[in-house]
């Protein structure tokens, strides 16, 4: 009788506890329990599960600490290998993907591409030589002339390409002394950059006050290496259009692919309107990142007047070389306007807003006369353009005027009057 009270007993206990939080369907464990053992240590003997169950739980976690202890340190390897391929690709190391296109592994789609430090002191020893013979060509015509300021200017330039020599010097010894990667030289780079624009700009205005004042329409942009720091660009930015017609003269022999000729890009968009040609692909234009292929043949040395006109109903395009409509298309970024407030610049295609340049997009070659309008021109219009027709009419809302535009990294202006020097 004793027994079967210590049973129902235990029973009480059970039906309380199940009683005191909300389980929702209930049921009774009946457990027996020796005559002379403790209650309260048979209550913890039947608590085992429990018990197993919490260590369970601890192991849990701690498995989980050691987990986010190992992805935090993969993390951080990830990071440092990160940091190593972006050294290696501004080393020359490593190849890039240009422009959020996939390249083929180990092909090179500019086979005249920058590779490193070495190379890119050559490419600065090439423009001193240009500088060096621009100098002598104003040399010689103060001594024809007699011209003292000229005289005095030319001294003082002459003296800084003497500097930059000197620097260009400097560096290939370090180079030659130092292991590769051991020494971060962007900034002498920079500070190189900075000193052959300022360079080529007082030569430019030397020239001009030598030959007197030219229009400012009479000029033409030279690209002549594959960088991914020379660049021109345009003063203003556009408006939003709805349509639009843009004409350029060009002029390149590089190969495989021109490169870019002009980008567009707004806030949030990097491809709002782009003309490139890259590796053996044809020659595209990007309208709001869609594509449409040109059947332009531009790459042989020779002037080429090139004009696009497009509409964004129905994304109607035209293309047209020399004059000659060339191609048509439809459905190219339609009902989709050109948006406003963005940066245009000539001689390289941009990644970021006014930036993110690479080198194996960049032009080579020369631009002259590239106009913009906010409508579509007619074929007579385009044929008076190319033709250097005195009809033609500039573009309302870009003129080509050399106030307008800035160069930079050793991009030069030099005087070009469509169709008396063609070729």
């Amino acid at each position: 009788m004793e027994r079967i009270s210590w049973t129902l007993f235990l029973l009480s206990l059970t039906y309380l506890e199940g009683s005191s939080q909300d389980f929702g369907q209930t049921q009774f464990i009946c457990t027996s329990v020796p005559k002379d053992m403790d209650l309260c240590a048979a209550t913890m003997q039947n608590s085992g599960p429990a018990e197993d169950l919490k260590t369970t739980v601890m192991q849990l976690r701690e498995t989980v600490l050691q987990q986010k202890e190992t992805i935090m340190n993969q993390k951080e390897t990830i990071r440092e290998l990160t940091s190593k391929l972006s050294r290696c690709e501004s080393q020359g190391v490593l190849e890039p993907v240009a422009g959020g296109r996939k390249k083929e592994p180990g092909k090179n789609t500019m086979g005249d591409v920058s590779r490193g430090p070495t190379d890119t002191l050559a490419q600065l020893g090439k423009t001193l030589a240009t500088l060096k013979q621009r100098l002598e060509n104003l040399e010689q015509y103060s001594r024809n002339n007699g011209s003292v300021q000229a005289n005095s200017l030319k001294d003082l330039l002459q003296n800084k390409i003497d500097d930059m020599e000197k620097q260009v010097l400097s560096r290939v010894n370090t180079l030659e002394e130092s292991k590769p990667g051991q020494k971060n030289d962007t900034d002498q780079r920079n500070r190189v950059e900075s000193t052959l624009t300022s360079l080529h700009q007082r030569i430019n205005d030397l020239e001009k006050g030598s030959k007197g004042s030219r229009p400012l329409d009479k000029f033409q942009i030279t690209f002549p290496l594959r960088t991914n720091y020379m660049y021109a660009k345009v003063k203003k930015s556009l408006p939003e259009m709805y349509a639009f017609s843009f004409c350029l003269w060009i002029k390149s022999n590089a190969s495989p692919g021109v490169g870019t000729p002009f980008s567009y890009a707004v806030p949030g968009q990097a491809n709002e309107l782009v003309l490139i040609e890259w590796g053996n692909n044809p020659m595209e234009i990007l309208i709001n990142d869609k594509v449409a292929k040109l059947p332009f043949v531009i790459n042989d040395g020779k002037w080429h007047h090139i004009c696009i006109t497009w509409t964004t109903r129905d994304g109607v395009w035209e293309a047209f070389q020399d004059g000659v409509l060339r191609g048509t298309g439809e459905n190219l970024a339609p009902y989709h306007p050109i948006k406003p407030n963005g940066v245009l610049v000539l001689g390289q295609e941009q990644d970021t807003l006014g930036g993110g340049f690479d080198a194996t997009q960049a032009f080579v070659g020369e631009l002259a006369n590239f106009n913009i309008w906010d409508r579509k021109l007619t074929a007579g219009e385009i044929y008076n353009l190319a033709t250097c027709n005195n009809r033609a009419q500039a573009g309302n809302v870009l003129s080509w005027s050399e106030s307008s535009i800035d160069v930079f990294g050793g991009a030069t202006k030099w005087t070009f009057e469509p169709c008396r020097q063609l070729n």
